[in-house]
Formats: C-alpha cells, sequence, structure tokens
C-alpha cells in the first residue's frame, strides 16, 4: 500500500469487512480522546495531542493497536487473551473487537501522556 494521505484513504484500501473494524477503532480513539488529532504516522492511522499518543492498522489477520508498552501493562489481565508485542495487540480480524477495552486504553494512555507532558 502507499503511503496514505489521510484516514479516509487508509481505510479506504482495505476490503469491506477490514473497514468496518477499522472505523469501530476509529470511533472508539475518538470518543475516548475527542481533543486528539488524527493524522498518519508511520504509514497507519494515528492520534495526536502534543505529540503521538498512539497508532492504529489492519495486517493480514489481525488489527493491530499500538498504545504504548505502559498503557498495555496496565491491562495485562485483560490483554492476556490477545497476541502481543512490545508495543502491540493483535485483535483477530475474525472476532469481534473488544471496543470497551480500546476505549478504557485510550483513555489511560491520554491521561498519562498529558501528565508526562504537563511535568515538562
Amino acid at each position: 500500500m502507499k503511503k496514505p494521505k489521510d484516514v479516509d484513504e487508509y481505510i479506504s484500501g482495505f476490503p469491506k469487512e477490514i473497514q468496518k473494524l477499522l472505523k469501530q477503532v476509529r470511533v472508539a480513539i475518538q470518543e475516548a480522546a475527542p481533543q486528539a488529532e488524527e493524522v498518519i504516522s508511520y504509514s497507519m492511522p494515528a492520534y495526536r495531542l502534543n505529540g503521538i499518543l498512539l497508532w492504529y492498522g489492519a495486517h493480514k489477520n489481525h488489527i493491530g493497536f499500538y498504545p504504548h508498552g505502559a498503557t498495555m501493562e496496565k491491562f495485562k489481565k485483560e490483554l492476556a487473551r490477545y497476541e502481543q508485542t512490545k508495543g502491540s495487540i493483535h485483535f483477530p480480524i475474525d472476532e469481534p473487537l473488544p471496543i470497551a477495552l480500546i476505549k478504557k486504553m485510550v483513555k489511560l494512555r491520554l491521561a498519562e501522556h498529558l501528565k508526562r507532558v504537563k511535568r515538562k
């Protein structure tokens, strides 16, 4: 996929069933962090507010969600069933997305980020 100019273009580059999942994640993030600006970073959708808060994106078998390792650590129990890397969570495309959990992680990530920015 070529670098998309915006999130709409990014989402439209995927099959309809994947678009639906990406739109669900997008809405969840926008509801949990309405003050954050939607951007493309590393060729993926991201949200920024005094720096990047998080990313998400579609992959062959999962929706990747990249909130930050410290945020993931706080939700260790809830995330135990999902494949993870140091900074990403893989939500399988053949299962319903945990939208409430995504919102909780976004809210925590936003609060932690704003605290850190305020300290600077």
